[in-house]
Formats: structure tokens, sequence, C-alpha cells
């Protein structure tokens, strides 16, 4: 057919302009990708892959992954499989040339993709362990497709902080500042449970309903299931703006904003990391930690069971074993069965939802007594649980009258969680009935393995595991004591001190409330650190045992000065440094050796010693119009004393709750250990472990579960269960 010279004309220009619109879509896609992957992939890509096989061992996986633009560099490979026991996932990075290895599959049939940033997911392959599998990665179309696999801290740091000078007395938000807003947005509020920024947070689900705004929509968002009540009045507190800015940033998202910044693919020895999933519990509990072994000494329970902490979700507590992956479970008891439920008031959950939650409707899916919230491994592989045995109420002996030594100074008629002790060899379960309440335990490092805790308010309370062994009496194993500075600065601990509320009295010690959230046992010198969230001001705290405590103990206190602000979490190296997670986005460090001034005296009340503080940015984006800073609000750090990750000894780590995994501060860097899929890790703590201490690599890594309260907002929705990750890290990405 024929076409008149104009018609030929306008066709040729029609063909030409869809040419050249396809060469810029390409030359887009290709430049995007190459520069999250980095200046060595590009040149890779340029050269080319090699087309050698990668060497495998039987029970691995092996190839290289390339793209239109050529071998993806920095990208994860991903292999689960669902024919064994429990849900299996295992994730890798590709080296500069796109090369991988998926390292120690059990036997199964395996589906594998490729997921980074940049791309969308590849089509999914069926394969067994022992192949060579050469996978093609999808460049992402758009950068709308690409952002979908973002972590949640570059969505979340696109929400609108309001500006400094609308907090004080008579503006918009008179009592509060805008340091102490960011920490109840960040993690001693919001994210103090779940992540915010994955995509189940980001939009609203069909099923909350329809609503006249979004504002509408948040306001009975925040008030489904169990944690209503919390949620509700969390962001009630924090004024006009919070549930205002919330709906602004769900808008913008909706209508296609999409965050300011990329993440780079992961680089160095992030490309070393081999991160493995499994399953546990069932899809309506959650976890707020695990255990693995002794952090003192972390050979204990090698190749073990992990055990689970559900917290207020159940008293079911989950088992966990990695070599035969399986997972079993048993039912913590308490002492008195006839106890009230552990949720209500005096709780962070309630006994009914307050209103229907989209997921589960009025069901009440949260049912404990036992509320184990930490667990921690004794040397000898007994289970150390912080965890309810009866109702409130105090025995006798805790209480005013009382001749007991902790009694007589500070008597106790509540303690909501108390002790119990669990020994899997031959399942028996004891009862410690503590005075003072528990939240994080820690053993010493003292003669008589000293179980010290967190969580009693007030007081720090302990138990002396060797006379409790020895006698088996709960009065005489334990005590707990005030925190009493020592303002008069004599060196001891003086009885007719100033109360927490009275002023400085230069004449007298002084006691102070600042209960311990973390606790800390120092292995240097027996002092026992807390991380303090009491009051206006954040905190560490330190105390002294001395020869006989309570009568001899000693405390002192550093407030966290600015830039640092809103501890949560944290541990002590092997120096008795003490490294902190904080609200403004930093890994906090505090060195007392570093302190010019004197420790004690009329002076020493918490601001004495600025120069003891350092603080290190986490990585991710930050909120605009604040400066230099990170969303980032990491619940927890702890610190790998003896190298069980690979990093080296005493290297400082935190949960990353908006970026997907744990964060390391290694070498004057970040490191990011990431968990690819599914999007929305979120840990509460964690622990490392030694296997066997001469099989390199794979002898050792961390362990953290999936400790959000809320598993069905991970990527897939309802029906996700609980996660327990493994990290370890490899001495490159081929390493089988």
């Amino acid at each position: 057919m024929t076409h008149p010279p104009s018609s030929r004309n306008t066709a040729l220009r029609a063909a030409w302009l869809v040419l050249l619109l396809c060469g810029l879509s390409l030359s887009w896609m290709i430049t995007r990708v190459n520069a999250q992957r980095g200046p060595a992939a590009q040149a890779g890509a340029q050269g080319g892959a090699a087309n050698a096989a990668v060497p495998i061992d039987p029970d691995d996986l092996g190839g290289v992954v390339r793209s239109a633009s050529g071998p993806e560099a920095g990208v994860w490979v991903i292999a689960e499989t669902r024919d064994l026991p429990v849900r299996y996932i295992k994730s890798v990075v590709t080296d500069d040339q796109g090369r991988y290895v998926v390292p120690d599959l059990p036997a199964a049939n395996y589906q594998v993709w490729v997921r980074g940033y940049g791309l969308v997911d590849s089509a999914k392959v069926t394969a067994k362990p022992g192949q060579q599998l050469n996978l093609t990665a999808t460049v992402a179309p758009n950068e709308t497709a690409a952002a979908h696999y973002y972590p949640a801290i570059y969505w979340y740091s696109m929400l609108k902080v309001p500006a400094a000078d609308q907090f004080g007395p008579g503006k918009a938000i008179p009592n509060q500042t805008q340091a102490g807003w960011l920490n109840s947005i960040k993690n001693n509020g919001c994210i103090g449970c779940h992540q915010l920024g994955q995509l189940s947070t980001r939009a609203f689900p069909p099923s909350l309903g329809k609503f006249e705004s979004s504002e509408a929509a948040w306001i009975r968002r925040v008030q489904s299931g169990q944690a209503g009540q919390q949620m509700i009045g969390q962001l009630t507190q924090l004024g006009p703006f919070s549930f205002r800015n919330y709906a602004d940033w769900t808008d913008r998202i909706a209508q296609g904003e999409l965050p300011k910044t990329k993440p780079q693919r992961p680089q160095g020895l992030e490309r070393n990391i081999v991160v493995t999933l499994r399953d546990w519990m069932n899809e309506q509990d959650y976890l707020h930690d695990l255990i693995a072994s002794d952090r003192r000494y972390p050979t204990v329970n090698a190749y073990g069971p992990l055990y689970g902490s559900p917290e207020y979700s159940s008293d079911m507590i989950p088992v966990l074993d990695p070599v035969k992956n399986t997972a079993t479970a048993f039912k913590a008891p308490v002492r008195d069965p006839q106890m009230p439920l552990s949720l209500g008031p005096g709780h962070a959950a309630a006994l009914d939802p307050l209103q229907p939650s989209p997921y589960w409707g009025s069901e009440r899916i949260w049912d404990t007594r036992a509320n184990n919230h930490n667990s921690m491994f004794g040397r000898d592989g007994r289970l150390w649980l912080a965890a309810s045995i009866r109702a409130p109420e105090t025995p006798a002996f805790c209480r005013a009258g009382s001749d007991h030594p902790s009694a007589k100074l500070t008597p106790s008629d509540r303690s909501v969680r108390h002790i119990a002790v669990y020994d899997p060899k031959t399942q028996k379960y004891d009862f410690i009935d503590t005075c003072f309440g528990t939240h994080h335990p820690q053993f010493g490092y003292d003669a008589d393995n000293t179980l010290w805790t967190s969580g009693g308010g007030p007081v720090v309370g302990w138990v002396n595991t060797k006379v409790w062994d020895a006698t088996h009496d709960a009065a005489k194993a334990q005590g707990w004591t005030a925190l009493i500075l020592d303002t008069n600065g004599n060196g001891k601990r003086d009885e007719g001190y100033a109360g927490p509320d009275q002023p400085v009295d230069p004449t007298k010690d002084k006691r102070i409330n600042a209960g311990y959230y973390a606790v800390m046992p120092n292995p240097r010198d027996g002092s026992v650190w807390g991380s303090s969230r009491t009051g206006d001001r954040s905190s560490v705290v330190r105390l002294a045992p001395g020869s006989n405590p309570p009568s001899t103990a000693l405390a002192e206190i550093y407030n966290v000065p600015m830039p640092g602000f809103g501890v949560r979490g944290a541990d002590i190296d092997s120096k008795g440094v003490v490294w902190l997670s904080l609200a403004s986005g930093h890994l906090g460090a505090f060195d007392r050796s570093k302190c010019k001034g004197l420790l004690n005296g009329p002076k020493a009340t918490g601001d004495h010693c600025p120069e003891g503080w350092s603080f290190y940015q986490y990585p991710g984006p930050g909120f605009d119009g604040l400066g230099d800073n990170s969303a980032e609000s990491s619940y927890y750090s702890w610190v790998d004393q003896h190298n069980t990750f690979g990093l080296g000894a005493d290297v400082p780590m935190s949960t990353g709750n908006l970026n997907d995994g744990l964060i390391a501060w290694a070498n004057g860097r970040m490191v990011v250990l990431r968990v690819p899929y599914p999007l929305g890790f979120y840990a509460k703590g964690f622990d490392g472990r030694i296997d066997d201490a001469g099989a390199g690599w794979k002898g050792r890594g961390l362990w953290a579960a999936n400790g959000d309260r809320t598993p069905w907002l991970i990527e897939g929705g309802k029906g996700a269960k609980p996660l327990a990750a493994h990290f370890q890290l490899r001495p490159n990405p081929l390493a089988k």
C-alpha cells in the first residue's frame, strides 16, 4: 500500500518520535539503575561479567544476575520455601560482577528471585540446591515502581514536623518542645511498638472503612485493637498537628508524591551479609524478643533452640530449632492460675479492642498472664524470664514493717512482672516472687552470678542466683535499692537524704527517680548502668552497689545533651562505655573516663560531664526543616563484646527500626544489616551466638525476632507469622 508524500512524512515523523521516546526511557532506566549500583557495578556493566560458572556446593545456589543494563551489582537474590516445617527464607547480595551464592540451603524446592533498588521484583524461578541459576533482573519502569521497595525510613521522613516556633507557652503546641514531639513520634512513642512508613501504614486498609477526610480516618485508625487506648492517647497528647500531619502525609503519598531521596544499594561489607529467616508462633501473636545464648559466654546453647518472648500476646513460649527447622511451644505457667490477665489498667495493652481492628475485628487476640517481656540464658543453659507469676500485690516481706533490708529502706506494695526460671533439660519451671518489677534482665560478672533487672520504676532490683539455687528462698535471694546521689560528696550513702521532688541540699545526699529501662552490668568495675526515660530529660545512670547493698549503693546520673535526646535501649562494652539508641536519630556513646570534673557533690546532678558524650548519626534521610538529621527511630542498642558477628569485638549495634534491619557502627562507618524481604522487618532487640568457633563465619551470627506488635503489617499482610532472623557475615559475597 502506498501513501501520499504528506501522509508518509507524517508516519515517518511519528515513528522517529516513538523511537526517540523509547530511547530516552531506556536511557533514564539505565542511568537511574547505574546510579544506585555504584561505580564498580557500572564498570562491570561496560566490561561484562565472567561467563564461567560460579563455584557452589551441592547445598548452594549460584549464578549471575543480569538486566538489560548488564550485570546487576548490589542486589538481593532471595530464596524462599514452604516445604519445611517452618517457612524458610534466605537472602544474599550480588558482587561487583552480579555474581551470587546462596549457601547452605536445606533440601527443598525454592522460589528464587531478584530484588534491588532501581528494580522491581523479577519473575520467580523454581530451583533446588546444587543448581547453577542465572537470573534476569527487571529494571523499574518508573520512579513510583522503584520506590515501592524503599525501606520505611524513606517514606516516614516525608512526614512534616512542626517548626520549633510552634512549641511552647501560648503557641499551637503549648506543653511540648520540638524534641519532645519528635521523641513521641519516634522510638519512645509511635515507633515503640511497630514500624511506620511501610506500605500498610502509609496507606489505609480498605477494611478500615470510608471517612470524610484522612484526618478522620487517622483518628479512627489509631483506636483499633487492644492497643487503641494507648495509640489514641499518644497522638492526642501531641496536639492538633499530630492527626493533621499524619493525614497530610498519607494524602501526599496517595496523590503520588515520592521520597525525596533514594537508597543506595549495599556497599562493601554489606554485600557479604547472609540473612536467614524462619517463621514461628501464629498469625495473631507477636514476639517482643528472642534469646539464643548467654551474652557473657556466647557459646552457651550452641546450635540449640531459640526461645521467644511473646509479652502481651500469649502465654505460649515459642521454641525454634534452627537445625531441624521446627517450631514448637510450651505454656508458661503462673503460680496463681486465678490471677487476673496481664492486660488493662497498668499495662500497655487493653483487655479488649477500643474499636474493631480492620484485620481482626472485635476479637481479643492478646490473652496473657505470664507477660514474658524478655529472657536471658544463664551459663548453665537455664532460661531466666522476666514474667508475671501472680497478681500485682506484693507479699508481706516486701512491705513496710518487714525486716528485709531492702523493704526497711524502700518498701514495695506492687510489682506486676517478676522472675521465672525454666530448665530446658528437665522442663522444670520455678517462680521467684520479686518485690520489684522486671523488664530487661541481665547477668552480672560477679561470683554470685547476680541477675540485675530494669523495670522496677523508682528502684533497681536484683536476684542473687547463687543464693536462690542454694535455698530457693526468694526473700533471701533478692534485693532492691532506690537511686541515691552522693550530693554531699562524702563518698558514702547517708540516710536522711533529700527526696526526688526536693531541691539539692549540699549537706545531704539526694534520691532521684530515674527508673531503668535498659540494665547493663559493667564487666570492667562491677557497676550497673541503666538508661532512663523518666521525666523530660533522658539520661544514663550508674549504680555502684558497694559492699552491702542496698545500704551502700550510690548512684550517678548523666543527662543526654543536645543534639541527642530520647534514649531508649542501651548496652555497655568491655571498657565500660555505654551505647544508646536515641530518638534524635543518633547512636549515642557515654564514656565516664572522659569526665574532667567531680563525679559527685552538689553540682553532679546530671549536666556535669558533657565531654563524656559522643553522637553518631544513623543512616537514612531525615525530616525537612531540622537540618542534618536521620528519621531513624532505633529501639535498642547492643554491644557485640565477643565478636559473635564478625565485625570485631566491642562493636556497638542498634535495631534499625525504620531501616528494615540492624545497624552496626564499625571502623568509623555505619553498616546496615538489611532484611530485603519481607519488607517491614522491625526488631526490639537481638543476641549473638558462637555455635562453633572453628567454623569461621558459618559458626557465628546474630539472632533477632521481628518484634513488631502487628505482624500482619509486614509485606504479605494478614497471615504472616513472627520471624526469627539469623544475620551472618561472610568474608566475600561468594563464600560458600
